[in-house]
């Protein structure tokens, strides 16, 4: 690939840093020494490092986050347009059965505020950000993307050069913490208060490692985090305990889509009293996933919807939103028709499972797969290319082409500060066929650093 079409397909200062590292004639590998050294970052990523970070402009990062917000504020805003006020309504349409409509509709209905706080899934291709998915809530991975600007920082190529360009970074894990305190204020008593990171006992057996890293760093933000499942939890005179520790907030990392049974809703049944009851505090509320799922994005990608939005809100719907559609009979001809341009999409669960690329399976898979998704928990949705973004080689010399997912958090402006961009952590595959930009699939892990505005 030649420095022109290196400066052609990236941004202006992506491609000023790979001119930069071949005139100092920096060998890769060293770029990534320190971040795979960190014991912070060890568990999810060792070995995994993107060599250089990705950059955005102040112009991009700004325009990113107000379109971030107006998506934010049209989801929560779904049971009033759509459904009347009613909650449920909203469940049902996106799939929620009975027992999880049940446990959404009684948070939904605590004092307690609900913050602002999600990361978002994007790519970006020839005409800019592209929105796949946007999580909200407090069960979001890349907490640690401060700690990979941070030990990037640490090679003199790119201190020097951040040094130069007035390059910054949000740390998320700080907008977090500033979010739960809005969020559970009058829980966090004491010098210290006490977390229960509670996971579901199934996602625990794996992920406990993960969140024994999210306890100490929530520790350096002031807290005591004890990870556990809710099956550890336990009640005792009126107060909610892990062990020996009575608990003053629960950070929820188990998901609504976990509550699928009575059973299921009989284990979480005494957080969800204590919460009612005002006797413990719980980031994020259980509602939190109503509207941060893939099948609330169907319901604003509608043109049955059209005229509940303003002419901004459609603007936005329109250019950052790729085509996504609940499906049904009625869409049976063109998702099969267009197989190739389309991904089939379970509603509500995460980490790519159950997503199926329709131009990764044969013609007979994939319309027995549409076939069984109908007017199930399902939506398809336009496919998104992301364009490729040259990177230094993490082998030593030369460049690859990558292409990312942009995994942007959105807070609060009130509560964080800021323009409600809350940090960015980015994943990078080999593959330009690529379906899911996935650490599973093998993709690599990177930082962002944005630009100071240009006066």
């Amino acid at each position: 690939m030649t420095m022109h079409d290196v400066r052609s397909a990236r941004s202006r200062l992506g491609a000023e840093y790979i001119a930069y590292l071949a005139e100092l004639g920096v060998d890769h590998r060293q770029l990534i020494e320190h971040a795979d050294a960190s014991d912070l970052l060890a568990v999810a990523y060792r070995g995994r490092f993107l060599p250089a970070p990705v950059f955005i402009s102040a112009a991009e990062r700004a325009g990113l986050a107000a379109d971030l917000r107006t998506v934010y504020d049209l989801l929560n805003e779904l049971p009033d347009r759509l459904f009347g006020g009613e909650i449920e309504g909203l469940a049902r349409a996106v799939g929620m059965n009975d027992v999880q409509t049940s446990i959404v509709r009684r948070a939904a209905a605590l004092d307690a505020p609900r913050v602002p706080l999600a990361r978002s899934d994007l790519y970006r291709d020839e005409t800019g950000f592209k929105l796949l998915e946007l999580n909200i809530t407090s069960a979001l991975g890349g907490f640690e993307n401060a700690e990979i600007n941070r030990t990037m920082l640490r090679h003199p190529a790119l201190a020097s050069f951040a040094d130069r360009h007035g390059l910054g970074y949000v740390d998320s894990l700080v907008q977090i913490a500033t979010s739960l305190r809005a969020e559970c204020g009058p829980f966090l008593t004491g010098d210290r208060p006490v977390l229960a990171l509670a996971d579901w006992p199934e996602s625990f057996l794996t992920y406990e490692p993960r969140l024994h890293v999210w306890a100490r760093v929530l520790e350096e933000q002031g807290f005591e985090a004890i990870p556990c499942h809710v099956g550890q939890i336990t009640e005792r005179g009126g107060d909610l305990y892990v062990k020996d520790r009575r608990i003053d907030v629960i950070y929820r990392y188990f998901l609504v889509e976990e509550i699928f049974s009575d059973d299921d809703a009989a284990l979480v049944e005494p957080l969800l009293r204590a919460t009612e009851q005002g006797r413990v505090g719980m980031f994020s509320r259980l509602d939190a996933e109503l509207y941060g799922n893939k099948g609330a994005l169907a319901l604003l990608s509608d043109e049955r919807y059209r005229s509940t939005f303003s002419p901004r809100e459609l603007d936005c719907v329109d250019r950052f939103l790729p085509w996504t559609r609940k499906v049904t009979p009625a869409l049976e001809s063109r998702a099969l028709a267009e197989q190739h341009d389309l991904i089939l999409k379970p509603t509500l669960l995460h980490g790519g499972n159950g997503i199926v690329p329709g131009w990764e399976v044969s013609a007979a898979e994939w319309e027995t797969r549409v076939r069984e998704a109908m007017n199930g928990p399902y939506v398809v949705q336009r496919r998104i290319r992301p364009a490729a973004e040259p990177f230094p080689d993490p082998d030593g010399a030369g460049v690859n082409d990558l292409y990312l997912n942009w995994g942007v958090f959105l807070t609060s402006p009130e509560i964080c500060g800021g323009d409600g961009y809350g940090g960015c952590i980015v994943r990078g595959s080999l593959n330009p066929e690529v379906g899911i930009v996935s650490m599973s699939g093998g993709a690599r892990v990177g930082c962002c650093f944005d630009a100071p505005e240009t006066r």
